[in-house]
């Protein structure tokens, strides 16, 4: 290890700590499943906590083992080094050169991120520690299917044209469902996608950096340097905060956007969810509103969407989601185990449940197959391209009419407008070679599809003479209202094994908290089971509160409940309010010299009122289904956003409280229009990608009238 010259003199320590906190049984200790080795790598990627934090409280440790027992700590007795330990983890060392709680959690961590995380690359793809507790990465049937996924022609800046009936900002889902629907018409189409075209084998299933667990990075973008957001939090300085941390509300940055790594939930928003302020009144402090259209002018859309894109699911469950003239494409996948068990706790309560529809193939449909029941699905590709996104759906119907063309890896750094009326075309930036290229295109349309969050930033960065605070931005409405959902459930350990494996696990659900729910919450949401979780997430948020999370009953611990353990959790209704918003940094910029995001406020308190609910009757099912401990998690109330980031760009018929129109069209604007999340105008208690897929078709057919 060259860059750090303490590592050789420290590996007698570091190998006897880490096997005291995993140690050997008859499974492998720490070191044996390779954690000296990934302690020596993290130790290289961030030298200043191996130098500062780590390195320091080894030497201490040592100093404390002679000091107590005149020898090292490598050669003390297995219960000697225990009781250091634990006194250390208890934070009782005196005269620390560091903070011994800080130090012993770290390591800790680091320990067992090595021992149950993914293998690195080159390594043997496999674990014994997952073998220990019963996780299976791979598909059910325990064979390898090869990705067979259709290639997507790529433009360079020097091939564009210099003029489209349509530019697209964005490639994921509405800006696909866009191209389609536009291109199939006969337009000229361009789609920019700020990230890249990641095939299978370019987004890893690396458990540490990934949309699920991102501690390190994820695995799609955008690249960790030269994207940066900012957040105010209170009264509290502005700060930057990197793409893989939480402030950062990441959403996939590539061509298919979250849809390449979705857990692909495709519910329909409730009828009360478009007329919530009538139903409800507008609490204080909110900006509460009703939809300028309803669920009945949607329908037709969410079927589309269900068809074309493509659903499984039961057309008889949840009754009370509003009417359907159609069933669904494709049926449900079959119940899980813990689905089986969590049923019959729901009949002793009297509940109705069913299934959950998912946008991933239960049969083999339009030449990709089935799914295989992986136990990677939700913040991974799916290794039989049975996920239906955007990358594989409506952006390939797009390209296969010959009348789109996709560039990757380039950014819209500007809508062109004139006189605060029309848009007239975008302007291109993109990074080649170590130098910036710019190009100009002109549009007959500008179809805006970036996010919540690049959406509002890309209207706020294209401000002009008449519109010097941003486009549609007349009226202080661009950016406000962001909104996520807040998630509140509980977690359940029972007697017997409730987990089957089978991905990609959430397989049951309940409505039974959503509108009328006769405690006076407004809205409410649903509640499911969880996704199947990889052995780090098990470690990291599923152990039961008091756990031993080291030695020996660390490691039963997890080879225990690992299988054991359910979750049920949902998010909430929330509650919008204009100050949870998106604005430019005044102080950093981008690789490209643009202002970033910043991000500031807080959920609203009704909505962690109502997520508060939600976490009592998820611990009554479990309780119901037979749990033998449960616990509840803690519904965050900071700043929402993330994945299911919305609001920004609210459609109303009042251009003085929203941005777009009811067709998604932009105030003031003949040929400038929005097809994401942004337009939401509350965002529903469930997943959202649905209702972005049917209003991209509606806003979609609303451009081809007009052209």
């Amino acid at each position: 290890m060259t860059q750090t010259k303490d590592w050789n003199e420290h590996v007698a320590i570091l190998k006897a700590v880490a096997d005291r906190m995993i140690p050997g049984d008859e499974w492998p200790s720490a070191t044996d499943e390779g954690v000296l080795a990934y302690l020596e790598r993290r130790a290289l990627a961030d030298m200043d906590a191996w130098t500062e934090l780590l390195a320091p409280g080894l030497r201490a440790l040592d100093q404390e083992a002679t000091a107590r027992h005149k020898r090292q700590y490598a050669d003390l007795t297995a219960r000697e080094q225990d009781e250091l330990l634990q006194d250390i983890e208890q934070d009782r060392m005196k005269d620390w050169p560091v903070s011994a709680r800080q130090f012993f959690d770290t390591f800790l961590s680091l320990v067992t991120e090595g021992y149950y995380g993914s293998p690195e690359s080159g390594e043997k793809q496999s674990r014994k520690s997952w073998e220990m507790i019963g996780y299976r990465p791979g598909t059910a049937d325990g064979t390898v299917h090869p990705v067979k996924e259709r290639e997507l022609q790529q433009r360079t800046l020097d091939e564009l044209q210099d003029q489209y009936d349509a530019v697209i900002v964005g490639a994921g889902a509405g800006g696909s469902v866009a191209a389609a629907v536009l291109a199939e018409s006969g337009m000229r189409v361009l789609v920019v996608e700020r990230g890249s075209w990641l095939r299978y084998n370019e987004i890893p299933n690396d458990h540490l950096r990934n949309h699920r667990l991102s501690k390190y990075g994820h695995n799609t973008g955008p690249e960790l340097e030269g994207h940066p957001r900012t957040i105010v939090q209170g009264d509290a300085d502005e700060r930057i905060t990197s793409p893989f941390e939480g402030d950062y509300h990441n959403n996939a940055m590539t061509v298919g956007g979250g849809t390449r790594v979705y857990g692909a939930q495709a519910w329909r928003f409730l009828p009360d969810d478009f007329r919530m302020a009538s139903r409800y009144g507008i609490p204080e402090g909110s900006s509460l509103s009703d939809w300028p259209i309803h669920y009945d002018d949607l329908e037709p859309y969410y079927e589309r969407a269900e068809w074309e894109v493509g659903v499984s699911g039961d057309s008889e469950a949840h009754p009370n989601l509003g009417k359907r003239n159609r069933p669904y494409p494709m049926p449900a996948l079959s119940r899980t185990l813990e689905a089986e068990r969590l049923a019959q706790g729901a009949a002793k309560l009297g509940w109705d449940v069913g299934p959950v529809p998912l946008l991933i193939n239960s049969v083999d449909r339009d030449g990709r197959a089935a799914c295989v029941r992986c136990g990677e699905c939700v913040g991974f590709a799916c290794p039989t391209d049975s996920k239906n996104g955007g990358h594989n759906t409506m952006l390939v119907r797009a390209m296969a009419t010959g009348n789109c063309d996709l560039i990757c890896d380039t950014m819209v750094e500007r809508i062109d407008t004139e006189g605060g009326k029309r848009a007239t075309g975008v302007r291109l930036v993109q990074e080649a070679g170590g130098t910036l290229q710019r190009r100009s295109i002109r549009a007959g349309h500008v179809v805006v599809a970036a996010g919540a969050i690049e959406s509002a930033r890309l209207f706020l960065n294209s401000a002009s003479d008449a519109e010097p605070e941003g486009i549609g931005n007349r009226s202080g409405q661009v950016g406000r209202n962001l909104q996520g959902h807040v998630y509140s459930g509980a977690y359940g350990l029972f007697d017997d094994p409730v987990q089957d494996g089978l991905g990609p696990g959430v397989s049951i659900a309940t409505f039974r908290f959503s509108h009328g729910n006769g405690n006076g919450i407004i809205g409410g949401g649903f509640l499911a089971n969880e996704f199947t979780r990889i052995p780090l997430v098990h470690w990291y948020r599923a152990l039961a509160p008091g756990t031993k999370r080291w030695g020996l009953a660390g490691k039963e611990a997890m080879r225990d409940t690992f299988l054991r353990t359910s979750q049920i959790q949902g998010p909430i209704q929330e509650i919008p309010t204009g100050e949870s918003r998106v604005q430019l940094s005044p102080t950093v910029k981008d690789r490209f010299g643009l202002p970033v995001v910043q991000l500031s406020g807080k959920v609203h308190p009704e909505s962690v009122r109502a997520a508060g609910l939600l976490g009592e009757q998820a611990e009554e099912w479990l309780w119901a289904s037979g749990a033998k401990q449960v616990w509840r998690t803690t519904p965050n109330s900071g700043l929402s956003g993330g994945q299911h980031q919305a609001g920004t760009l609210r459609m109303g018929d009042d251009p003085a409280t929203s941005v777009t129109d009811s067709a998604g069209k932009v105030h003031g604007y003949d040929n400038l229009w929005v097809c994401d999340g942004s337009v939401h105008v509350t965002n529903g208690g469930v997943n959202p990608v649905l209702t972005i897929l049917a209003l991209a078709f509606r806003t979609a057919e609303n451009v081809v009238k007009q052209a």
